[in-house]
């Protein structure tokens, strides 16, 4: 841009120039703030209803920042340690987590407990969310293959290791945890990113 150009184009690329500028600014505040990039998920199933619905934006943040007094060494309250701390609507922390295995979208579940390797998790499991199993044996994940977290989507039946989604949620496949949500702002992503 120079001082022989149209008044007209020097408009538009100052314009732009600020536009990019505040974008940037947002972004790197965002970033700050949260921890992570993005620093927002939508929603895009009915899993986590009736506190998440497919269309919700959710803020999230690094797993450490605003824990809550229960938190782990990893800074994830369980909703079975919750000790009256809760997000999204019930006790715990809503995990954004992804195992290397997945392919597509990261999942967003409730973390329910922690177990060790080789723990016999079915004793702590509330029966109503094990899939039919009588007994470890008869748990998928149980033993546990390795420490991690229980999962479950507050609308799923039964846990995410019951049903075989995921092993037990090991720490570092956690990407963010949430901290709340907007209603239906995310619906435009999800548009976009299905014609994409």
């Amino acid at each position: 841009m120079s001082s022989d150009d149209p008044p007209l184009v020097r408009l538009v690329a100052s314009d732009v120039l600020h536009t990019l500028a505040v974008l940037f600014l947002v972004g790197a505040i965002l970033f700050t703030v949260t921890g992570v990039w993005p620093p927002m998920v939508a929603v895009e199933s009915a899993s986590m209803e009736p506190h998440l619905e497919r269309g919700d934006l959710v803020v999230v943040t690094d797993e450490g920042r605003f824990a809550g007094s229960a938190a782990d060494t990893h800074g994830v309250v369980t909703v079975n340690a919750s000790d009256g701390y809760g997000r999204i609507g019930a006790d715990g922390d809503v995990v954004v987590y992804a195992p290397p295995s997945r392919d597509g979208s990261p999942i967003i579940h409730r973390a329910v407990f922690s177990v060790d390797a080789g723990e016999n998790w079915y004793a702590e499991a509330n029966e109503s969310y094990v899939r039919g199993a009588d007994s470890c044996a008869e748990l998928l994940n149980c033993p546990a293959p390795h420490a991690g977290y229980i999962t479950r989507g507050d609308n799923n039946d039964y846990y995410d290791q019951a049903t075989g989604i995921a092993p037990p949620v090991r720490p570092e496949w956690v990407e963010a945890k949430a901290q709340f949500h907007v209603p239906y702002l995310g619906t435009l992503r999800l548009e976009l990113q299905e014609r994409l």
